[in-house]
């Protein structure tokens, strides 16, 4: 069974008091292309996500991308009270100078609440704290990654499936026109002996050798026979398919196959001299290319 390399996955997890969206998208690569969005805090869980992504997904363009958004309000911001003894030790050293001076002003109660006002609005009062990372939390976003991988997964299987189909009809035409070959082969042989006997007898030569003749036409037809690249060509659609059968990634080894394929129709192509031969020869490669543009996005 094949798989599309074309799939998307995504999960979403509640976790304390945070929803994390986790999204995963797959296109067509030659080799596995990994790029992953996340917050900084998870950066070094890099290098596991991406082992993990290529064991798992083993080839195409690959992004994965994880988004953290609060539920609820966090008090992540504590009071940096050593900043704010030290601002309040200069603002009553300011105080007791403007007592000196008679410039205080009456005591109402006011003035306390008045200051701590003034504190919290001071430059770097609030210091955001920085979150670590909760190993039991990170199991379970770990949980829901592999979730996202198993349907994107899932997507690939049901889109390789289609891909399955459409291929096996364009192979089962293959084999069709190859059909269609062989008798219009056989006949295409004998119209050359015919033809190559009749010039021969309006030149009207004489003592010609027969048997060099017949040996050279034998050469000749041999040169022009198809036979050879039939086998062939059927021999590498029977494989094509039987490759399709197997569980194993077999998205490269199938456009080899197809390579092989059509180096044996345009063979065919280049000693047919007959117009419906030729007629065929190019639906074939119609075919083909259509088979190959599939492949392009086979796992």
């Amino acid at each position: 069974m094949i798989h599309s390399m074309t799939g998307y996955g995504k999960q979403e997890l509640n976790l304390n008091n945070s929803n994390f969206m986790i999204e995963l998208k797959s296109l067509n690569s030659k080799q596995v292309d990994i790029n992953i969005k996340m917050s900084s805090r998870y950066r070094d869980k890099e290098i596991e996500l991406r082992r993990l992504i290529s064991e798992k997904l083993q080839r195409g363009k690959i992004e994965l991308s994880i988004w953290r958004e609060k539920t609820e309000f966090s008090n992540s911001f504590k009071l940096n009270k050593k900043l704010i003894k030290d601002y309040y030790l200069q603002i009553d050293d300011l105080k007791k100078d403007l007592d000196n001076l008679g410039c205080s002003e009456k005591n109402d109660g006011s003035s306390y609440s008045n200051i701590i006002q003034t504190l919290v609005q001071m430059p770097d009062v609030f210091v955001k704290e920085e979150e670590n990372i909760d190993e039991n939390n990170w199991s379970q976003i770990s949980k829901a990654i592999l979730k996202t991988i198993d349907n994107l997964q899932k997507y690939r299987k049901d889109e390789g499936k289609k891909m399955e189909i459409d291929i096996k009809n364009r192979v089962n035409n293959l084999y069709k026109l190859l059909k269609q070959i062989d008798p219009l082969s056989k006949r295409r042989i004998e119209k050359i002996k015919s033809n190559l006997y009749g010039n021969l007898n309006k030149l009207n030569l004489k003592n010609i050798d027969d048997a060099r003749f017949e040996q050279e036409l034998i050469y000749y037809l041999e040169k022009q026979d198809i036979t050879e690249e039939q086998v062939r060509l059927n021999a590498h659609l029977s494989y094509f398919l039987d490759c399709m059968k197997t569980k194993l990634p077999v998205g490269k080894k199938l456009s080899f196959i197809a390579q092989e394929i059509g180096r044996e129709i345009n063979t065919i192509g280049s000693k047919s001299s007959d117009s419906e031969m030729q007629k065929i020869v190019v639906q074939m490669k119609d075919e083909l290319e259509k088979i190959k543009e599939q492949l392009l996005n086979i796992l």
